[in-house]
């Protein structure tokens, strides 16, 4: 056989982008000489991650249905139809023997063109409760790698396999030595509690807003904060900086090096992404979750409670999150024994090698791919 040819699909966010990413390099690192592809959102950020981490992408102009009501809703049959004609022949010339379904806009069209042209897919469910467009996919998928238990109340229990959410290679848990580096290298005193404050890639408003109004009402208060506030939110949150300027906090619109952040914390504020929880249960960090709920079927507040309800993590509803969430913050980062516990706990979540197990299962779909050669 001729150098396997794999394409990995989806996108949109951090939470699928960075996943997608890792499980390509552990492809390359399975079998170097197999041929990578990845087909994405046009104008989404996929667009400028993939490149970076030195992979090809093609855009499809597929969009989702925006909740408001909106012109721009009517063209979206229009470019499903069109990603659908793109992806069949994104798939007659790459000439693929697997393909990866990583969730977002492009994973749909690409994997039903996969379909109709008997090219094998796997599909990577990233959260504790399965969207619409992943069980439509699961009909004709060959294997579904899951994070959850109980997954087989969406998907036909013969095709699950567990392995757990890819995370980036540099997500591990830190050595005393290494959280006294990070602190020093975010410009924090080695006795200061530090508390980062993630929204997502894209970033919250909410988290935004309730760390803005925090700080007014607090200006005495010294605490060392991480804040990634978003591109979305960068004019605005920008402004609010000059004039609230403060030392003690050190804002960026996306923070590359969020391994040296994680290991830098003492307590984490959260979003409920799939990815990101694989993330801190490697890391073992205290967190308290403030789950999104504008995402489909409210599976953010899924994925947050399989932790809450074993005592690995705390929440905070995103309605209760202005009144409450900082002064609970800040209470947790006093309480080191309490840190310690929900350290150890979320630790004993963690999935490893996830990137490697969903690998391996992909070039087993190679070999199911007649003639494509």
């Amino acid at each position: 056989m001729k150098a396997k040819r794999i394409i990995i699909s989806g996108g949109g966010t951090g939470g699928h982008i960075f996943p997608a990413i890792s499980i390509a390099n552990a492809l390359k690192r399975l079998d170097p000489e197999c041929e990578i592809l990845f087909v994405g959102a046009s104008g989404r950020m996929e667009m400028e991650r993939v490149p970076a981490a030195g992979y090809k992408i093609v855009g499809l102009p597929v969009a989702g249905l925006k909740r408001s009501l909106s012109l721009s809703n009517l063209k979206v049959p229009y470019m499903y139809v069109k990603s659908i004609l793109m992806a069949n022949k994104i798939i007659d010339d790459f000439r693929p023997h697997a393909a990866v379904g990583v969730g977002g806009y492009a994973s749909a069209p690409l994997l039903k063109s996969a379909s109709s042209k008997q090219v094998p897919y796997l599909i990577q469910e990233q959260n504790s409760y399965a969207g619409v467009t992943n069980k439509m996919l699961a009909k004709k998928a060959q294997k579904i790698c899951v994070a959850y238990e109980s997954m087989e109340k969406f998907f036909p229990k013969e095709k699950i396999i567990i392995t757990g959410n890819p995370v980036r290679s540099t997500i591990k848990r830190a050595t005393e030595q290494e959280k006294r580096a990070a602190k020093t290298l975010f410009g924090f005193k080695q006795e200061q509690p530090v508390l980062l404050v993630v929204g997502g890639s894209l970033g919250s408003g909410t988290l935004n807003k309730t760390l803005q109004n925090w700080i007014v009402k607090n200006r005495q208060v010294q605490i060392g904060i991480i804040w990634q506030y978003g591109r979305y939110y960068k004019s605005q949150v920008e402004s609010f900086n000059r004039e609230n300027p403060r030392e003690n906090i050190l804002a960026k619109e996306f923070i590359s090096n969020i391994d040296q952040a994680l290991s830098a914390a003492d307590v984490v504020v959260s979003r409920a992404g799939a990815g990101t929880i694989s993330e801190l249960c490697i890391a073992g960090k205290a967190t308290i979750f403030v789950p999104s709920p504008n995402v489909a079927e409210d599976h953010q507040t899924s994925n947050a409670m399989a932790l809450v309800n074993k005592g690995c993590a705390l929440v905070v509803a995103d309605k209760d999150a202005n009144a409450i969430l900082m002064d609970k913050a800040a209470e947790l980062l006093e309480n080191k024994e309490r840190i310690e516990q929900l350290e150890s706990s979320i630790m004993k979540m963690a999935l490893y090698e996830s990137d490697i197990k969903i690998a391996k299962e992909v070039l087993q779909l190679c070999n199911l791919k007649k003639g494509g050669n």
